[in-house]
């Protein structure tokens, strides 16, 4: 399997990682939710958070994606990318799951956006101990 293979596998199986953004020159981190097309992530959340004020300032980030807890060998994603804020009702409606009626109504609720990251750059790490790997976008 080639390493852009397993950063897809990671993406296609990993739902939960962290996502920093980046606020008066300090970062911030949070666990996220996060779904894929491809190389391309979304991540659902209320548009009157921080993190849509941060972005808003500075719509880069930073993503973690994939470590299982195993320890070593286990294969990670480091994913850099653009964000920007949809409030497209087809997207919001393509995400919809479920579990987000903890946090919104339905996928019409007004304060339901969905973050879109387009990668920049995308590392392999630590997978099995071999050296990181850039992957070719």
């Amino acid at each position: 399997m080639t390493a852009k293979d397993t950063v897809k596998k990671i993406l296609d199986e990993s739902f939960i990682g962290t996502m920093a953004t980046v606020d008066n020159n300090k970062p911030y981190t949070r666990y996220m939710t996060f779904m894929n097309d491809g190389l391309t992530l979304y991540t659902p959340t209320n548009k009157k958070t921080e993190k849509v004020d941060e972005l808003k300032d500075n719509p880069y980030t930073h993503i973690l994606l994939g470590y299982d807890g195993e320890g070593f060998g286990d294969a990670f994603v480091e994913y850099l990318g653009r964000v920007s804020i949809s409030s497209d009702e087809g997207l919001k409606e393509k995400i919809w799951n479920d579990q987000m009626k903890n946090w919104f109504e339905g996928p019409d609720d007004p304060n339901l956006v969905i973050l879109k990251i387009e990668p920049e750059s995308i590392r392999l790490m630590n997978k099995k101990g071999q050296p990181p790997e850039d992957i070719t976008i």
